[in-house]
């Protein structure tokens, strides 16, 4: 992307107030998407955003600039502005001289997707609208949305780093609206890998777009939700966001280092069930979060965060973990070169156990079973959390029964995680998601098998 000298003079340049380290993120990202809403195409976009953000750190001061010039003159100018911002006043010149990693970018593109024409891509909208209004005469909307990114990246820095990424993700969803006597519900499906155009080779959107329809279907017969303390069995792969947003934010070093995090100062201790694993995995490839390289150059990483429901480490970006002795974990990571990097989850989530899923819904007497959890609000520094449940059923004398609407989950990570009572073999991921922290958003994924809380509190609304 640039010539090895052009970014050794930039790192030099970077350096010459006195600057304890400097850095070089080049970033070339192209993108395409379209949506089709009410059976029209809505939004047919493609852009290209391609820039270079530069910072320079002295002491605890960072200093930050960055141009969408890539000449040496608009590098040089980033970087003066950068050093400056760190330490003004100094001198001299400190000579860098960088050298290439190699990494291993997981599993190859056999169809990128900028060679698929936008006719085919369209195409697939209409197949996913089409399947979804033909499931039943109730369903009075669908909204079907497909995008596809690819992204190069390189990273350069003072301590002699060069390593460079080329991240394709390619991600198709649908969302369906059905009417009737219990008003407006909704259902909804995605799809999202780190792979090209190939991820329909594997994926049925018309298969998609008539499960979408058929959760929101299914809620139009729906009971209101419970009201309580009482076990909650989550299905494969639904619950992953509960632990990514209630537990993962907390094991994220800049957090813990702030004591904005529950988790802080507890490497050691026991703070979940004996059969609780929780990994971040961004080497997983394929997977909405994998990637070669984080933001700051560094190999993803298989980290275990909590093993065996001992808490063992935390998530670390490059500078935080060069300031503590250790090496960086690979969760560096930020939105655009416009943005710096902070420490940020990939693929997280909780390994497998060993119980049969269908044993661990007949063993529940009654409660409530979770197919998938939507949106919700987390306070990282205590743990407490309020999730949506996008559907859910009872479970009544050991069977998953009527659907329910209209609940929240209310609890606390660190408490749900040494409630947690029975883990099945059946993991899965669940869908690609955006996870937002700081105002900058990154492609993430989570995943669970089924697994059972021995108690949690269900907000509802029936009496």
């Amino acid at each position: 992307m640039l010539e090895t000298e052009l970014i050794n003079r930039t790192l030099s340049t970077a350096l010459t107030t006195g600057g304890e380290f400097a850095e070089v993120f080049v970033e070339d990202k192209r993108s395409s998407s379209a949506v089709l809403d009410d059976g029209r195409v809505e939004e047919l976009t493609s852009g290209r955003d391609r820039g270079a953000g530069i910072r320079v750190v002295v002491g605890e001061t960072t200093g930050f600039a960055h141009t969408a010039d890539l000449s040496e003159e608009g590098l040089a100018g980033a970087a003066r502005a950068a050093a400056a911002a760190a330490r003004g006043g100094g001198g001299g010149v400190r000579e860098v001289n960088v050298s290439a990693i190699d990494v291993s970018r997981g599993t190859p593109v056999r169809i990128p997707p900028e060679e698929v024409a936008k006719a085919t891509k369209v195409g697939l909208l209409t197949l996913a609208n089409e399947a979804a209004r033909g499931s039943g005469s109730a369903i009075t909307q669908v909204s079907a949305r497909y995008g596809d990114s690819r992204r190069r990246i390189l990273v350069a820095n003072s301590d002699g780093l060069l390593a460079e990424d080329d991240q394709i993700r390619t991600l198709f969803s649908v969302s369906c609206v059905a009417t009737g006597d219990t008003g407006l519900q909704t259902g909804r499906e995605s799809a999202g890998r780190t792979i090209g155009f190939e991820l329909f080779d594997e994926t049925d959107v018309e298969e998609m777009a008539r499960r979408a329809a058929e959760r929101a279907l299914t809620k139009l017969n729906a009971r209101p939700a419970p009201s309580g303390s009482v076990p909650v069995v989550v299905g494969p792969g639904g619950g992953g966001v509960l632990f990514h947003e209630a537990c993962g934010h907390g094991l994220e070093a800049d957090l813990v280092a702030k004591s904005a995090s529950v988790f802080a100062g507890r490497v050691g201790e026991k703070v979940a069930a004996d059969c609780v694993t929780l990994i971040d995995d961004g080497t997983m490839a394929g997977e909405w979060g994998h990637f070669a390289i984080d933001d700051e150059g560094r190999p993803a990483g298989n980290n275990i965060l909590i093993k065996d429901g001992v808490l063992t480490d935390y998530m670390w970006d490059y500078l935080r973990a060069r300031k503590e002795g250790r090496v960086g974990s690979g969760n560096g990571r930020r939105q655009s070169y416009q943005h710096l990097p902070m420490v940020r989850m990939t693929n997280t989530y909780i390994s497998n156990g060993t119980d049969d899923p269908a044993a661990i819904v007949a063993d529940t007497e009654s409660g409530v079973y979770v197919a998938q959890l939507g949106g919700g609000q987390v306070n990282t520094a205590t743990g407490d959390f309020v999730f949506g449940m996008t559907e859910a059923y009872l479970i009544e004398n050991g069977e998953i029964t009527d659907p329910i609407r209209e609940g929240n989950l209310i609890g606390n990570g660190p408490e749900v995680l040494t409630r947690i009572d029975a883990l099945g073999n059946d993991f899965a991921m669940g869908s690609p998601g955006m996870c937002g922290k700081d105002g900058q958003g990154v492609p993430v994924g989570d995943g669970t098998p089924t697994l059972r809380v021995e108690s949690l509190t269900v907000g509802g609304t029936a009496a």
